[in-house]
């Protein structure tokens, strides 16, 4: 009985080790295939053309509604 339990435990052991080595390698790939480069919204003018004319609030926020009509 006691060779089951240290199977076990072995078994489990194993396991852990490679469940924390298989999350340690899947955030150090993620990581690495993040571009480089700005995203979209980072190259995008700060205001809209269309809300060029809105009023900011006290803290620089803007709100603008575009309606298209057709």
């Amino acid at each position: 009985m006691t060779d089951r339990r240290g199977l076990w435990r072995w078994a489990l052991v194993v396991w852990a080790a490679l469940v924390v080595v298989a999350g340690g390698l899947t955030f150090w790939l993620q990581d690495s295939a993040e571009p480089q480069g700005p995203y979209g919204w980072e190259r995008a003018s700060p205001t809209p053309s269309a809300c060029a004319d809105a009023t900011p609030d006290d803290e620089g926020r803007t709100l603008c509604f575009v309606r298209i009509t057709r």
